[in-house]
């Protein structure tokens, strides 16, 4: 049985996503047997990633629920900072959070949680150029390719993203 048979992660989509970021999280997931749902602002909408790669949402934030997922990946690119002014997608990493569930950001994701105030007091890792707003925001920065503290799961940039996907996989997987 894979390790993730029966888990369910939403990963947020929009205009400007780090195209590795959401690629390879989504697909490490669904190898493991994850059920992976995309959710964008708008349902069936195509989005572009940095490099033109297209990614159609299945959902969109109104229509999801933290309760119906076991986690939540936040792909950076410029991504982050569009979807962060969204009242909607911040209540639902402020649930993931209260739940306790896996919250994983890569490179300028961090930006989410930020926005959400789901970070103080966390240690966590994301693009050097926005370690001031982390650190501002109260959280413990470190510069490594991965730092999994409690339910938060970070890396800095695609680089990392095998280094994450192992962390990612752990995580949910409740072998951590």
């Amino acid at each position: 049985m894979k390790p993730l048979a029966n888990q369910r992660v939403l990963i947020f989509v929009g205009d400007d996503y780090e195209d590795l970021e959401l690629w390879y999280p989504k697909l490490r997931l669904e190898g493991a047997g994850a059920a992976v749902v995309l959710a964008g602002q708008k349902t069936g909408h195509e989005y572009r990633g940095k490099n033109g790669y297209p990614c159609v949402s299945d959902k969109s934030v109104a229509e999801v629920r933290a309760a119906d997922f076991n986690g939540v990946v936040i792909p950076g690119g410029w991504m982050p900072d569009k979807l962060r002014r969204d009242a909607q997608v911040l209540s639902l990493v402020r649930a993931f959070d209260a739940e306790k569930k896996v919250i994983a950001s890569i490179c300028h994701g961090p930006w989410i949680n930020i926005s959400a105030g789901v970070v103080r007091g966390v240690t966590m890792t994301s693009t050097p150029g926005i370690k001031d707003d982390l650190v501002n925001a109260g959280a413990n920065w470190l510069d490594q390719e991965v730092v999994v503290d409690r339910h938060h799961l970070s890396s800095r940039r695609p680089s990392d993203l095998p280094a994450f996907g192992e962390e990612l996989v752990k995580l949910l997987a409740g072998s951590r």
